[in-house]
């Protein structure tokens, strides 16, 4: 049975999809922590309400991004894991975090990397006029949203949306692309080399959600 942490900010709702699906679908595996560098983090009430242990590594109380780096490596140690999941955590891990559990380390980010790494990537993408935006399931390494490709999902750019309108259509794809790349992670389906990803059931590692019209001629 592989054992989860799942590290949060704030709402977690990519944490609560990983909770579901792991228990619905039956993985060899389940999350036996969920850990906030927030106190106030509303994540944590559903994890405690679903028996799952609890955690708060505050990044306000140390003094360096590197003694925090630490303070959170032996908090998510202590559980254990096979897997650490990041799942909405905004905060930047450096190399001693990242090292510890490479390899075991996953993020999602809500645009189709390596496009609008970082914050605002919604209102980036439609600045940019972008015509399709998405999520992205990748491996951790220390270069920011960066690192080897698990899955991505997309969904067309309306003319009509606003920041709000595609963050909310690309967060229920990201509900269904990161427990499968997860569960492919536990089930042991992923291989990793030279930095690809690839799935070994030869399931897709993209999801279009929505496909647009496609007009004759």
């Amino acid at each position: 049975m592989k054992r989860i942490v799942v590290l949060i900010s704030g709402r977690g709702s990519n944490m609560e999809a990983l909770v579901r699906c792991c228990a619905a679908e039956s993985w060899p595996a389940r999350v036996v922590a969920v850990i906030s560098n927030r106190p106030d983090a509303a994540g944590l009430e559903f994890a405690r309400a679903q028996g799952i242990a609890t955690g708060v590594v505050d990044h306000r109380a140390h003094a360096t991004r590197g003694a925090f780096d630490h303070a959170l490596r032996e908090a998510v140690a202590a559980h254990a894991p096979d897997l650490v999941a990041l799942a909405g955590f905004m905060r930047v891990l450096g190399p001693v975090f990242v090292h510890a559990w490479a390899g075991r380390l996953l993020n999602i980010h809500p645009s189709l990397l390596p496009a609008f790494p970082g914050l605002h990537t919604h209102r980036r993408a439609l600045e940019a006029g972008c015509k399709v935006a998405g999520a992205t399931v990748h491996f951790v390494t220390e270069a920011l949203d960066h690192g080897p490709i698990v899955i991505q999902s997309a969904v067309p750019v309306r003319p009509d949306d606003t920041e709000g309108t595609l963050a909310a259509r690309v967060l229920v794809t990201e509900h269904l692309i990161y427990p499968r790349a997860v569960r492919w992670f536990v089930e042991g389906a992923l291989e990793l080399d030279a930095g690809r990803v690839r799935q070994r059931d030869g399931q897709a590692q993209w999801l279009m959600a929505e496909p647009a019209a496609v007009g004759g001629g």
